[in-house]
C-alpha cells in the first residue's frame, strides 16, 4: 500500500509540474499574441489603444514581479483591466494583484477596475478604494453583473476632451445589449452620457456598428471628446460571432478546447493556433481589422488568462 501511495504521489507531482511548465510556455505565447495584436493594430491606426483584461501577471518577465516588467509586453499595452480587484460580491482578500496593479499604474499605464458589488451599500467604498490607488473604476451593482446597464451617475464627471487613456477619469463598461430593443436605442442611450471612455461591443446582436455611429459616440453629451474601445474575446470562441461556422456545433476544430464553465456558448481555444489568430488579427476579415475599420480608438482584450485555465482547470 505504501508503494502504491508513493507511486500515486509521484505521478500527481509529475502531472502538476508538467502543467506548470505548459502553463509557463502558454503564458509566453499569450504575451506574444497580445504583442502581435498590438503591433498589427497600431500599424493600421497609430495610437490604437490595447487594454488586456485580467492576466495582470503577464506584464512581468516570467509572470514574476521580482523579475521586473516584460519590456516588450508593457510597451505594447496602454492599460490593464482588472475584474473583482476589491469586491467579488463581498470584499476580496488581497491576492497579490493589487501589488502588481500599483506597479503597472506607476509605469504610466491606466488601470481600469470592474468590481462586482452585490451589496449596493458597498459601492461607495469600492469607488474610494480604486480612487485612492489612482485607478478608474466601474463598480457593478447586483443587477449589473453582465455589464448591461448604464449607471445613472458618472464618477468624476467632467467636460474635458479625452484624447488619451491616461486622461480618463471614468469609464462605462457596456457589452450586453439585452437591455435595449434596438441598436438605435442603445446608441442614443450612450450618446446621452458623459463617460470619458466607453467599452462596448463591435456588434449589436449580428449588426456591426458603422463608422458613422462610432463617430457620433465619440463626443460626450456635454461636448467633450471621449474614447471608444471595442470589446473582443481573444481567449475563447463565442458561437454567436460572425466567424463561427455551423459545423463547429458538432465537429470542433482541433484548436477549440473544452467548454467555458458558466458560459455555455463559449469554448476555450488554443489561442496560439494559426487559424484562431487569423480570426483575431492580420487580415481584412479579422476581428481587429473590423474594429479599426469601424473607427474605434482601441480594443479591450478579454480572457487573456486563458493560458492558465487551459491547464489548471481541467
Amino acid at each position: 500500500m505504501k508503494k502504491i501511495f508513493f507511486y500515486i504521489l509521484i505521478i500527481t507531482l509529475l502531472i502538476s509540474c508538467s502543467k506548470e511548465k505548459r502553463s509557463d510556455k502558454a503564458a509566453i505565447k499569450m504575451q506574444d499574441f497580445i504583442i502581435s495584436i498590438s503591433d498589427y493594430s497600431k500599424k493600421i491606426k497609430p495610437g490604437f489603444i490595447i487594454i488586456p483584461q485580467n492576466g495582470i501577471e503577464l506584464a512581468f518577465t516570467d509572470c514574476d514581479t521580482t523579475e521586473g516588467f516584460n519590456a516588450t509586453y508593457i510597451s505594447a499595452i496602454d492599460g490593464i483591466g482588472i475584474e473583482s480587484l476589491f469586491y467579488e460580491e463581498g470584499p476580496v482578500e488581497d491576492d497579490g494583484r493589487l501589488f502588481m496593479a500599483r506597479k503597472i499604474k506607476n509605469s504610466s499605464k491606466k488601470v481600469l477596475v470592474a468590481d462586482y458589488v452585490s451589496d449596493n451599500t458597498n459601492i461607495a467604498n469600492a469607488i474610494q478604494l480604486s480612487q485612492s490607488e489612482g485607478f478608474i473604476c466601474f463598480p457593478r451593482s447586483s443587477e449589473n453583473y453582465d455589464y448591461k446597464y448604464i449607471p445613472d451617475s458618472v464618477i468624476n464627471e467632467n467636460t474635458n476632451d479625452i484624447n488619451t487613456l491616461q486622461e480618463a477619469k471614468n469609464y462605462l463598461y457596456l457589452i450586453n445589449t439585452d437591455n435595449f430593443s434596438s441598436k438605435e436605442q442603445m446608441i442614443n442611450a450612450i450618446d446621452a452620457t458623459n463617460f470619458d471612455v466607453i467599452i462596448m461591443d463591435l456588434f449589436f446582436n449580428d449588426d456591426i456598428l458603422t463608422s458613422t455611429e462610432i463617430s457620433q459616440l465619440k463626443t460626450k453629451a456635454n461636448g467633450g471628446k471621449r474614447l471608444l474601445i471595442s470589446y473582443i474575446n481573444i481567449g475563447a470562441a463565442e458561437n454567436w460571432r460572425y466567424y463561427w461556422k455551423k459545423k463547429w456545433n458538432t465537429i470542433h476544430p482541433c484548436w477549440m478546447k473544452r467548454k467555458y464553465e458558466g458560459y455555455k456558448d463559449e469554448r476555450w481555444v488554443k489561442f496560439w493556433d494559426k487559424e484562431w489568430q487569423e480570426i483575431i488579427y492580420g487580415n481584412d476579415d479579422s476581428y481587429i481589422k473590423k474594429i479599426t475599420d469601424a473607427g474605434f480608438d482601441g480594443a479591450y482584450l478579454d480572457n487573456v488568462e486563458a493560458y492558465y485555465f487551459l491547464y489548471f482547470k481541467d
